[in-house]
């Protein structure tokens, strides 16, 4: 029995990662279509195009930095308690960064109209 899941695995994977890149060069395909216009209109509902924002970088951008310092500051803690304290300090500075992200960009979008669009 141990060595079906020695062959079962890399198999399984395998499968998997090539149905993951069929599926994302199938929705390649349809986009290409449709940009050229080679399909009809009911089509092009079912693939909107995403609007393009910086604003998502920002948000991603100030999570994973407060993540890091979080787990940057665990590092320093004595081993019996670093666990704990460096998840929920990631999960807590995550949030915070969260609303950072929130304070930053309602400001930035009040003050100037043609800055970063709402998501």
């Amino acid at each position: 029995m141990q060595y079906v899941f020695e062959y079962a695995l890399p198999v399984a994977l395998f499968m998997v990662t090539a149905y993951v890149i069929k599926i994302l060069l199938e929705a390649k395909t349809r986009h290409k279509l449709i940009d050229k216009g080679m399909v009809d209109e009911k089509i092009k509902l079912l693939f909107p195009k995403p609007p393009e924002t910086h604003s998502a970088s920002l948000k991603w951008g100030m999570v994973l930095l407060g993540v890091g310092i979080a787990f940057l500051v665990g590092q320093f803690l004595p081993e019996d308690i670093s666990e704990g304290v460096t998840v929920s300090t990631a999960i807590i500075m995550a949030g915070l960064g969260l609303l950072i992200f929130y304070a930053v960009r309602g400001k930035v979008t009040t003050n100037d109209p043609n800055s970063y669009p709402k998501t």
